[in-house]
């Protein structure tokens, strides 16, 4: 068996003294990334009941768990990843590439008229410690998750994005300003403080 690297122990302690970790499994809930998403929702109103959400890069399902809680029996949830997803209960899930065409017809068939009234992306990549490389796959995934949220987003719809401080984020910010009608981003106390994981919260999307 390789020996873990000193990092990788470290990461492992941190990860079960964390107490979101504890708090997600005495909840049920399928991963700490719950909390980010409660916090926002609790002060924004972003999953309201009878919603229609789509949760890009769903894995293992956390978020999709909380929005199907959220919007109810009269909501739709419909998730999205390359990973498989173990079944939740009323949330339909599509496994993936969505930025494949065939993947993303699937998707949107699920979708009534094709349309959604929030978009949800709590998307990162296998970091490779490289700061050039992971910032730019991060941004990548980011502006993804913005581009299929102008193409599914209903007049008024709303997006909560994934981002990374550091090249393109101001851009990405600034893009997402001329099409909503406010922007901002936000860290929720559950992000861990030495990362440098924010959400962007795109509200009220202006059809141009």
């Amino acid at each position: 068996m390789p020996k873990r690297s000193k990092s990788s122990d470290r990461w492992l302690k941190e990860h079960f003294r964390d107490s979101y970790v504890r708090r997600a499994q005495a909840q049920g809930w399928r991963s700490r990334a719950v909390f980010k998403l409660a916090e926002i929702d609790e002060r924004e109103r972003l999953l309201k009941p009878g919603a229609v959400c789509l949760d890009l890069g769903a894995a293992p399902g956390a978020w999709s768990q909380y929005a199907r809680a959220r919007v109810g029996r009269e909501g739709r949830v419909v998730a999205s990843d390359i990973l498989p997803l173990e079944a939740l209960a009323g949330v339909e899930f599509v496994q993936g590439d969505f930025r494949d065409e065939e993947v993303f017809s699937r998707v949107l068939a699920l979708l009534p008229e094709g349309r959604v009234d929030v978009v949800l992306s709590d998307m990162a990549p296998a970091f490779s410690g490289v700061d050039v490389t992971d910032q730019a796959r991060s941004m990548h995934l980011a502006e993804l998750a913005l581009d299929t949220a102008r193409r599914v987003l209903k007049p008024g719809g709303d997006a909560l994005i994934k981002v990374f401080q550091g090249s393109g984020f101001e851009d990405l910010v600034k893009g997402a300003r001329r099409e909503f009608g406010r922007v901002k981003v936000v860290k929720p106390q559950a992000s861990r403080a030495r990362s440098p994981e924010m959400y962007m919260l795109a509200l009220q999307y202006r059809l141009v």
